[in-house]
């Protein structure tokens, strides 16, 4: 991808911000703001510029999804990505109805788990800005 991909990781465990922020940012494509809870992300001003969401599900004061509804009534469609302990069937449904484009379940090996991840930005992101393009162009019809 030519532009540079700038998420915010939002998850209440700040070791797990720190390796998957180093863990993405191995890579010159990304660049990783993290917050500690939905709020704090709420909050910040990283949060309007940003390219894609990944973000826990269960966090004190405010879940994932009472995040992802937040963000899709304030910022509307920045691609946002549920990345999860938690793997009940009912958490993806309520995800996915709520407009999450990936829903992927922490655990397992950390390599294999970060690189699926990444991916998922990759590929949220790739078709946002497709999305915009097409959109651009068919006003300037």
């Amino acid at each position: 991808m030519p532009d540079r991909i700038r998420a915010l990781y939002v998850d209440d465990e700040p070791g797990l911000l720190e390796v998957t922020r180093l863990f993405l940012e191995k890579s010159p494509e990304f660049s990783v703001d993290t917050a500690e809870s939905a709020q704090d992300a709420l909050d910040s001003p990283a949060i309007a510029s940003c390219d894609a969401i990944i973000s826990d599900y269960q966090m004190p004061g405010m879940d994932g999804i009472a995040f992802l509804k937040a963000v899709r009534e304030k910022y509307g469609d920045i691609p946002f990505i549920l990345f999860t302990g938690r793997g009940r069937e009912e958490v993806v449904i309520q995800a996915i109805n709520n407009g999450a484009d990936f829903y992927l379940q922490k655990g397992g090996d950390p390599t294999a788990q970060f690189a699926e991840l990444a991916h998922k930005i990759r590929q949220a992101v790739s078709r946002k800005r497709s999305q915009d393009e097409l959109k651009a162009a068919y006003e300037q019809i």
